[in-house]
């Protein structure tokens, strides 16, 4: 399990997506890729409320220092809908038999239904915020398709490294790519995050692979800078962005099952493993819960994202810039709102079908900006 081996072959599937972001890539200074174990699958990657004026939340300013931007500007076509612009409340009630939605500390959000892509309701959809840990649902839309589950990867200095919020994976070791898969969605590991995205065979290469999944999504309001969300200049998304990379983890049944796993083992060295303790209490306490990915910094405050289903239907809510602590409230609040009015609110946008194979997915500035990894330190 220790012992060094090349990646069997290249990631055909979404390197041809990001070649020209990684070309870029290779001009900056790069982590040295891990040893891989047959890493690579070789197979394809499959009456209306007014908007209500906002005044630039904490979260917003501390990224325009960071290097990010804001909203797409005027004349700029809104990814699922001109109402989705706005930077309030967006919500079409019926002319009887509305229930109000709640009111809810959080900067931004989006209610969805995951099956007919209608967006019921939203607040700021397309703000750009610091994403934290939901990034990582990026990670394992994009990462999860090109490694093999059972190959091996050997842990780097600089996975072994990072603070905080780490499974403990020890440098030198070799480890599963499922178990890294576990652990980097049950208990937001940062370590795992890296280590997968060195699998592909270079930090960069796994972060390019993200931004290239981000267009083919067409989740423009997103650039990755880290694989597991920690704090990075220029790094954003929205929380019409989270919705559209948690509609992709609905069609990938190995991320569902990860997502709906109470506890699992970890092997952290031959003869010690570890009890991973999934960080989303609501699928014992929110009926229908299918998963959630909590996030947190002190810039981003919470993220979150949650699925869940009733009667026949899935629903999404992304939650951006929330009070931490509440999060998993005030998603409950947004999603019983949801199963209430689904089917009786007119949608006031739609969540954005992927682009075809090969469409948008080529060099971006979000990837191509990509630089040298440091060592990480910031919150979750």
């Amino acid at each position: 399990m220790n012992k060094r081996t090349r990646a069997a072959g290249p990631l055909r599937a979404r390197r041809g997506a990001a070649a020209a972001a990684s070309a870029l890539l290779a001009l900056a200074p790069l982590a040295a890729p891990p040893a891989l174990a047959q890493a690579a699958t070789g197979r394809p990657a499959r009456a209306a409320q007014r908007e209500i004026p906002q005044r630039t939340p904490a979260g917003a300013a501390t990224l325009a220092q960071a290097g990010g931007t804001g909203q797409a500007g005027p004349g700029t076509a809104v990814v699922g809908g001109p109402e989705l612009a706005g930077r309030g409340v967006i919500v079409h009630y019926p002319a009887s038999g509305a229930r109000r939605l709640p009111s809810v500390h959080a900067s931004s959000y989006v209610i969805a239904d995951a099956g007919t892509g209608q967006v019921l309701a939203a607040k700021d959809p397309h703000g750009h915020f610091l994403p934290a840990s939901t990034l990582k649902v990026l990670t394992a839309d994009a990462l999860m398709p090109v490694l093999k589950p059972d190959a091996t990867v050997v842990t780097s200095g600089l996975a072994a490294d990072v603070t905080p919020n780490k499974v403990g994976l020890v440098k030198g070791r070799a480890y599963r790519v499922s178990d890294l898969f576990q652990a980097l969605l049950l208990i937001s590991a940062n370590d795992a995050a890296i280590a997968l995205a060195q699998a592909t065979g270079s930090y960069g290469q796994g972060v390019a692979l993200m931004n290239a999944e981000a267009r083919r999504l067409q989740a423009d309001d997103t650039v990755a800078r880290r694989p597991n969300g920690l704090n990075a200049q220029g790094q954003h998304t929205s929380a019409y962005d989270l919705a559209l990379f948690a509609r992709q983890a609905l069609t990938m049944p190995e991320f569902m099952r990860i997502e709906a796993t109470r506890t699992a083992m970890f092997p952290l060295h031959r003869r010690h493993s570890i009890e991973l303790f999934n960080q989303n209490t609501m699928l014992s306490t929110y009926r229908g819960d299918l998963g959630g990915k909590i996030g947190w910094t002190t810039a981003s405050e919470t993220t979150f994202i949650a699925w869940a289903r009733r009667n026949g239907h899935t629903l999404i809510v992304t939650l951006m810039h929330c009070v931490p602590l509440t999060e998993m409230k005030v998603a409950a609040k947004l999603l019983n709102w949801g199963f209430a009015m689904d089917g009786k609110v007119t949608p006031v946008g739609t969540l954005a079908r992927p682009r075809p194979a090969g469409v948008g997915a080529a060099a971006t500035p979000a990837a191509a900006e990509i630089g040298s990894p440091r060592r990480m330190t910031a919150g979750e």
